[in-house]
């Protein structure tokens, strides 16, 4: 008896990336079939050719990341784990390849995550490569893949699945939205100082800080008349 083909649960590629919220046809594998994947395809495609995929509703969508978001990401890992070593190394600090699994058919991957040790089986990080934990707090560094559905959709995920505090880094306007809940925002820009709340009690960077190594973005010009 023949196994039955798996068979996408849309009709065209544009419903399916309207469900993505609307990314890109060239970050989205087709192979899985949309719909099929699991956390094991995620695993596979990064040991194999170290490209990284979130797993959405059982699609895989790669993430969107260049050198200047790379280092923003970069600098706050360590500014984070300053904070962490400094208050007695009370939680563990992710990156870009920190896979963790939120829900069913989910798996996000945050630019940088920070969880508390005392969230974590005895104090230590996962074995599994993929755990089943929600981070404390979820920093997006948005690149121009980024759109603003995706963002929007990843953002209700995260809430949903039990992390407390999101930043939304954005290195070309220069800002830092600050959620508590998919409805509650702050935006902070260059003159304006960065603080944990009660996820982290006493962190303070100044925003323009996370920029600082950034080439400043090009003015527009000016039409001639």
């Amino acid at each position: 008896m023949r196994a039955k083909r798996a068979t996408a649960d849309y009709e065209a590629i544009d419903e399916l990336l309207t469900r993505l919220g609307g990314v890109s046809p060239e970050r989205v594998l087709l192979v899985p079939t949309p719909g099929t994947a699991t956390p094991r395809d995620v695993l596979r495609l990064y040991e194999k050719h170290k490209r990284l995929f979130e797993l959405v509703d059982g699609t895989l969508v790669e993430k969107g990341m260049g050198l200047g978001e790379s280092t923003v990401a970069a600098d706050l890992i360590q500014l984070l784990k300053n904070y962490s070593d400094a208050h007695g190394r009370v939680g563990i600090v992710t990156g870009e390849a920190g896979t963790v699994k939120l829900l069913k058919k989910l798996v996000r991957i945050p630019d940088v995550s920070f969880i508390r040790r005392d969230r974590l089986p005895g104090g230590k990080v996962p074995s599994e490569p993929i755990p089943d934990l929600a981070p404390d707090l979820c920093v997006e560094v948005l690149s121009k893949k980024n759109t603003r559905l995706e963002m929007e959709r990843k953002l209700k995920e995260y809430f949903l699945a039990g992390v407390l505090l999101v930043w939304f880094v954005d290195p070309k306007r220069r800002t830092v939205r600050v959620f508590t809940s998919p409805d509650e925002v702050t935006e902070l820009t260059a003159a304006d100082t960065l603080g944990g709340g009660t996820v982290l009690p006493g962190f303070a960077v100044p925003v323009k800080r996370l920029f600082a190594d950034l080439e400043d973005a090009p003015k527009p010009k000016r039409r001639k008349r």
